[in-house]
């Protein structure tokens, strides 16, 4: 990706979407049809795009070779293509709080495990999400080398971004909604990045146990929770919200989010 080939990657993404929809509705899959059709939309801009499987998508809102603030929301547990739409819903939200002098992107590029499942226990989708975040933020840095980069993750999503911290090139990591990150502080990520950590006051996160622990050779659990002073992170006020509000317009904790992307520390309020 360069400034110029924006337009192209988009176009090409729109007529894939369009392939996947006819190939989709072929074999009697209505809903990703449906899901995967209004992705084709001239409105809509993807940087990647595959629906294969649960499907892999980024998609950016706002002028990303021009913006002075980006931010890449990382998704947790429980989505796909299918699901996509709550998870652009956010982006959204969050695009319209920042404004013109910023841009979003909705990174679905890994495999998210189920809410209900072993995977989402354990770093093992992490780890295998983690080179490609790496990559995806290497290659914004091509299209945009002088923005203000954020990487807001949340849930699972934090696991992949803490997976990936140490390498990446970024002013501010977010962590929401997350069961641990798989280290035991903020110094444990090995970043330069600035970290941030918030927990709405009705997330059930909050009730799940923030130990690891070894069982048969693999580690299940993710320690330390990232809002708890000894984890260090500078944690910021996320309102009464549950696990997937942190993006809701006009919520507490989409105003804070919305001033760590934009650099706007010294009015946001704290946790």
């Amino acid at each position: 990706m360069t400034p110029t080939t924006l337009d192209s990657a988009y176009a090409a993404n729109r007529a894939n979407a369009v392939k996947a929809s006819r190939m989709a509705a072929a074999h009697g899959d209505r809903s990703r049809a449906a899901a995967v059709r209004s992705m084709a939309d001239p409105s809509r801009h993807f940087l990647t795009f595959d629906a294969r499987g649960s499907g892999r998508a980024s998609e950016v809102f706002g002028d990303l070779a021009k913006a002075d603030h980006v931010a890449v929301l990382v998704p947790g547990s429980d989505t796909s293509l299918d699901t996509y739409d709550r998870f652009r819903a956010g982006a959204v939200a969050l695009h319209q709080r920042l404004g013109p002098r910023a841009a979003v992107i909705a990174w679905l590029g890994y495999e998210t495990p189920g809410t209900i499942s072993a995977d989402v226990l354990t770093t093992g989708l992490a780890k295998e999400a983690a080179p490609e975040l790496l990559e995806f933020i290497g290659e914004l840095r091509r299209v945009n080398g002088h923005a203000g980069l954020t990487l807001l993750c949340h849930s699972y999503g934090t696991v992949v971004g803490a997976r990936a911290a140490s390498g990446l090139d970024i002013s501010d990591l977010v962590l929401i909604g997350s069961p641990g990150t798989g280290v035991d502080s903020a110094a444990g990520l090995h970043t330069k990045a600035r970290v941030w950590a918030g927990r709405g006051g009705d997330d059930w996160i909050a009730d799940v146990p923030h130990t690891r622990a070894d069982l048969f050779g693999t580690t299940v659990g993710f320690g330390t929770d990232p809002v708890s002073p000894s984890f260090g992170a500078r944690v910021f006020a996320a309102g009464d919200g549950g696990h997937s509000d942190y993006l809701k317009p006009g919520s507490v904790s989409l105003a804070n989010i919305a001033r760590i992307v934009l650099g706007e520390t010294s009015e946001m309020t704290h946790g």
